[in-house]
């Protein structure tokens, strides 16, 4: 039996899939299920092509199972509540628009899988995320992105260290997601055509404003006003929590122009709108910022930068300014940006790191 690796199964035809390659290479498997979100009867027909709920545990059940390796499921319900839905509700309060899935791979899913993963005695811990890890020349190991830039996940992955890398396993980084399914029909899982899971897992129905609200204190939330550049009262709103940076739909406002969220005062309740013309920057102000080679602190490098996910990188120079915090700036300007969300650093394929966007640089 090869080195033991412990793999973290959703229950999700990719962490499936995960298992069953490392299995078919000759690791010692141990497949573990975190239960984080909680979960109700009146939600579990909803989080049904979500993540953690007791279908998806027992989908994984299946297929280690059927792979024959071992199964466990591991409750961190209250850790995850403290550590990342706390972190959601109140930077939603404090105007910021948080990414929850960032949160997670720090707090919970590499950290704590690490904790069992000592615990079982083993040598790698694995997830089906889409990313690669290579080691160069020298030994130190590479954060890369997919193959499949569709499914690409580097971008949630930026917080990780070199000693985390070096005992991290990534077997999909090579596949695309089509290959993917088709191995895992091949092999006859249950999870072979299971739907992608969409949502924030403790937010099934996507509705982030009501959760918030059932989440808060009531005098925790911040109404206020809805006002133009100059100042201008155009509406009032019900809080602070319903809006993010560059949002259009759903202001309550009407006007002979598109208007567009530019910026959120927690502290006054005003959320400024504009016209799309002022919703550009300079650059950025980011915090928790993790370099994952080694590189001077004190030196700026040039880099690609992502400011979300799903938005195209741009060409940018990063300077440090303390020891996790960064100064960002476009090359030829860029567009607004959304405090709270993460900002990853990419030369080509490689990931640099990263850091949590604190505000914007104004042209």
């Amino acid at each position: 039996m090869g080195p033991r690796v412990v793999v973290a199964m959703s229950g999700g035809v990719d962490s499936s899939v995960a298992a069953a390659l490392l299995s078919e290479q000759g690791y010692d498997v141990i497949g573990i299920a975190m239960r984080l979100a909680a979960d109700t009867p009146s939600s579990s027909a909803r989080r049904r092509g979500t993540c953690c709920s007791h279908e998806d545990f027992e989908d994984a059940r299946r297929v280690a199972e059927r792979l024959r390796f071992p199964f466990y499921v591991v409750d961190l319900r209250s850790a995850f509540s403290a550590g990342v839905v706390a972190d959601f509700v109140g930077e939603y309060l404090a105007g910021r628009t948080p990414n929850p899935c960032v949160v997670c791979n720090r707090e919970i899913k590499f950290s704590r899988l690490w904790e069992r993963a000592a615990a079982l005695n083993a040598d790698f811990v694995a997830t089906g995320h889409y990313a690669r890890i290579e080691a160069d020349a020298c030994g130190r190991f590479r954060l890369l992105r997919a193959v499949d830039y569709a499914k690409d996940q580097s971008y949630f992955l930026f917080n990780l260290t070199q000693e985390q890398l070096r005992r991290t396993l990534f077997p999909l980084g090579s596949m695309t997601k089509d290959a993917v399914r088709v191995r895992a029909r091949a092999l006859g899982l249950a999870t072979a055509d299971k739907p992608e899971s969409q949502e924030i897992c403790f937010v099934p129905d996507g509705d982030y404003a009501s959760f918030v609200e059932r989440s808060a204190a009531p005098q925790a939330l911040r109404p206020g006003n809805i006002v133009d550049d100059d100042g201008l009262r155009l509406a009032r709103h019900e809080g602070v929590h319903r809006f993010t940076v560059g949002q259009r739909r759903g202001l309550g406002v009407a006007a002979a122009e598109p208007l567009y969220v530019r910026k959120i005062d927690p502290f006054s309740g005003d959320v400024v709108v504009s016209g799309r013309a002022r919703l550009t920057s300079a650059g950025l102000l980011a915090s928790r910022v993790n370099l994952i080679p080694p590189m001077r602190s004190d030196a700026g490098f040039a880099a690609q930068v992502k400011i979300r996910y799903r938005h195209p990188a741009l060409p940018a120079s990063v300077k440090m300014t303390g020891s996790d915090c960064a100064e960002v700036r476009f090359e030829n300007g860029g567009p607004a940006v959304t405090p709270g969300q993460a900002c990853v650093f990419y030369d080509s394929d490689e990931v640099l790191g990263g850091g949590i966007i604190e505000r914007a640089i104004e042209l």
